[in-house]
């Protein structure tokens, strides 16, 4: 076999067949969940944007990465207004479980103390924290948050969250343009990552949504 041979085996990817198109329906709904459902808390949505960068880079889509970048920005951003709704509407019962690994009353207090101590600066933060990411909407709405403010702390947030995550993937994967073998191994990484920790999170939710809800865990007071 020749080296182009060898080469041109490697620079195959397994979702060269996907298309664009997945990437979009998989970062959208993906982002949506993680902002705005409990389930959110188990995904892995900064790998995710991440990744999708990484895999429009291998098609070479730059127009896709920008437009990607934009809609899963206002995806984002409907996703902790869906939130806030929630937790306006229902509070905070079910955000917390009796004996729950991360779904606790622990995480939920800490996750309260994190808004009533920084406010705006909360919801523009807590874009960059995993599990707060997902608490904190459904916490400002419950706790009676200033809806315009949390509507600009959760604007100033998700601009400065998707599209830089999923613009770094773009170019950074573009520099590994001269390897194509590594550019490979990184986007099989990446999707491997995706898949694995997708069924590992969707498990994990199972496991703790079987628990009794802790009946202690509805906010009272909260950030202005």
């Amino acid at each position: 076999m020749s080296v182009s041979s060898v080469s041109t085996t490697l620079a195959w990817s397994p979702l060269d067949s996907a298309g664009p198109a997945l990437v979009w329906i998989i970062v959208t709904t993906f982002i949506f969940a993680e902002c705005g459902l409990i389930i959110g808390l188990f995904l892995p949505g900064d790998s995710l944007l991440f990744a999708a960068g990484v895999v429009l880079a291998n098609h070479d889509r730059p127009i896709d990465a920008w437009a990607l970048a934009g809609v899963s920005t206002l995806v984002a951003i409907l996703g902790n207004e869906f939130g806030y709704f929630v937790g306006a509407k229902t509070g905070t019962k079910m955000l917390a479980r009796e004996g729950g690994k991360v779904l606790n009353q622990q995480n939920l207090q800490r996750a309260k103390d994190f808004l009533d101590k920084y406010g705006f600066w909360a919801i523009v933060a807590a874009r960059w924290l995993p599990w707060v990411r997902t608490l904190a909407p459904a916490i400002a709405g419950a706790a009676g948050m200033d809806r315009k403010r949390y509507t600009w702390a959760t604007i100033t947030g998700a601009l400065t969250w998707s599209p830089i995550l999923i613009l770094l993937g773009y170019y950074a994967a573009g520099l590994l343009n001269r390897y194509p073998w590594l550019q490979t191994v990184a986007v099989i990484g990446f999707v491997a990552f995706f898949v694995v920790g997708t069924s590992y999170g969707v498990y994990r939710y199972r496991q703790e949504m079987r628990r009794p809800m802790h009946e202690e865990s509805d906010v009272k007071n909260g950030p202005s």
